[in-house]
């Protein structure tokens, strides 16, 4: 999807968000800073541009892990409407449009993404049951909602594709509400249950997912703010 732009004009061409070494290193930086930060900023991180209720408001997917131990609210305003924001979501995951984060980071712990900038009409039809993956070799996360153009969540535990016995799960939910004046609120939500063994806690306890959950959600949700304002 292009902007448009005056005749004799020339816009340079879109560049995927987080390529090169420098923003390598700015990936790497904020994960440092935030992992020494978490005794101070720990708690605010969790619900970081988020306001009033929304931290605490139900949203879809939100049963699927019904008593987490720990969760996650992010929020940012978008000056755009829902319609135009979906389809960078609908499109999230490894081998689909990316996500929008630190490309060359990720690349470089083997995830073989690419984040794109333009709107893939062969990934615009999530289905309930797909799956997503953030990495070739894990396990894929699946998909349980898909509510156009309002939310989409995805759904992951070890137990529930048979590769393990019970003892963790996770959601990851992206939800947008219309706002005025052709705005919207954008909410991406994390929420995570796990078990006493310290593979489980590893898998999907805080630390040191949490931080380097914010740091790669806050990267996307601007981008994505940046891309469907683009429009």
């Amino acid at each position: 999807m292009a902007t448009e732009q005056a005749p004799g004009t020339y816009r340079q061409p879109d560049r995927s968000p987080g390529v090169g070494v420098l923003a390598a290193l700015e990936g790497v930086a904020l994960i440092v800073w935030h992992m020494l930060a978490t005794p101070f900023i720990g708690k605010r991180r969790l619900r970081w541009g988020t306001v009033d209720d929304e931290p605490s408001a139900q949203l879809p997917g939100d049963e699927l892990v019904p008593t987490p131990k720990w969760s996650y609210t992010l929020g940012v305003d978008i000056d755009a409407p829902p319609e135009a924001i979906w389809p960078w979501i609908a499109q999230i995951g490894q081998g689909r449009g990316g996500f929008y984060t630190y490309q060359t980071l990720e690349n470089m712990v083997g995830c073989k993404v690419r984040n794109t900038t333009e709107i893939l009409t062969e990934h615009q039809h999530p289905t309930v049951g797909d799956d997503v993956y953030l990495h070739p070799t894990t396990p894929p996360l699946r998909i349980e909602v898909v509510d156009p153009p309002r939310a989409f969540v995805l759904f992951g535990s070890p137990a529930d594709i048979g590769t393990e016995e019970t003892w963790g799960a996770s959601t990851w939910t992206f939800a947008i509400e219309a706002g005025t004046g052709g705005r919207s609120r954008f909410l991406t939500r994390g929420r995570y249950d796990y078990g006493e063994d310290w593979k489980s806690r590893l898998s999907f306890g805080r630390f040191p997912i949490e931080v380097i959950s914010f740091v790669m959600s806050r990267k996307m949700m601007l981008e994505i703010k940046r891309l469907a304002e683009r429009s």
